[in-house]
């Protein structure tokens, strides 16, 4: 166990290392941590007596983070998204996101449909965290459009009723921005495929809490883990649980030599700072 006295419980570290990386599970005043060894660590805090140095490169994060399902779902729903090339990695020539962020992953989860074994192993396990992590819930509401048939297989799987929220009111018919029957009172969970900074995700529960139902929680399969998402999802006060996340991912993806050495240290500097990293491409 290690432990740091000195940070506040609201805090959270997330330790990186250029090369070799794996994920034990520690707590800090209850928080729960991803860890990876070593790099380097400067610190002006008090040392004990015989207590060894550490050497580790770090940044915080809120505790309310984002948190993975179980680290074996994150494991294997990261591992299929590498095999059916759901994930493009390529930080020589980044990716341009519909906000105009430079980025050197793009994930497109739409892919997982095509292949009826994740696709399946994805509803069993959004339906066991669901279930384990938020109860008994009234509607099983998808964000447009990814969301849309990820949470259509999971309220077939639970028996419930589905909703779907569009981004925007439709300017025709009946003007509407949740599809599908809504009661107020009703208990609901949110389904997501991936998010980035959390804002069209989070606009989905706002609607739907204004519709008078009641969000227990998002799923979604990916997360970035980036900061303006974890930001996000506190300041609306929105828990969410992912299959898998950034971390995990290019974790696997080291491991699996899907990134080289050289990309390695891209990746992360992107996850520091995404519109620093992208700075250097315009």
């Amino acid at each position: 166990m290690i432990s740091f006295p000195l940070l506040p419980e609201s805090l959270s570290v997330i330790f990186i290392r250029q090369k070799t990386l794996f994920r034990p599970e520690i707590n800090i005043s209850g928080c729960f941590l991803c860890l990876y060894f070593p790099f380097r660590f400067t610190t002006n805090a008090p040392c004990k007596r015989n207590q060894p140095l550490l050497s580790f490169s770090y940044y915080f994060c809120r505790k309310t983070q984002p948190m993975v399902y179980t680290e074996e779902t994150a494991v294997t729903v990261a591992d299929f998204l590498l095999q059916i090339k759901a994930v493009k990695l390529n930080s020589s020539t980044p990716f341009t996101w519909a906000s105009g962020l430079k980025s050197p992953i793009y994930c497109d989860n739409r892919i997982t449909l095509s292949f009826p074994k994740v696709r399946t192993y994805m509803r069993q396990e959004f339906v066991k965290a669901i279930v384990q992590e938020f109860g008994d819930i009234d509607l099983v509401a998808g964000v447009a459009t990814g969301g849309i048939p990820q949470a259509a297989l999971i309220a077939q799987e639970l028996g419930l009723p589905f909703v779907y929220v569009r981004a925007e009111s439709k300017s025709h018919g009946l003007e509407n921005k949740i599809e599908g029957i809504t009661k107020s009172g009703q208990s609901a969970v949110v389904v997501e495929d991936l998010v980035s900074t959390g804002k069209s995700s989070l606009n989905a529960v706002t609607a739907l809490r204004q519709a008078g139902c009641i969000v227990k929680g998002m799923v979604a399969i990916f997360t970035y883990n980036l900061r303006a998402a974890t930001e996000n999802f506190e300041k609306e006060n929105c828990r969410l649980i992912t299959l898998t996340d950034y971390d995990i991912l290019i974790k696997r993806a080291v491991e699996n030599s899907y990134v080289r050495d050289a990309e390695l240290q891209s990746l992360i500097q992107w996850r520091e700072n995404p519109k620093s990293w992208g700075e250097q491409f315009k």
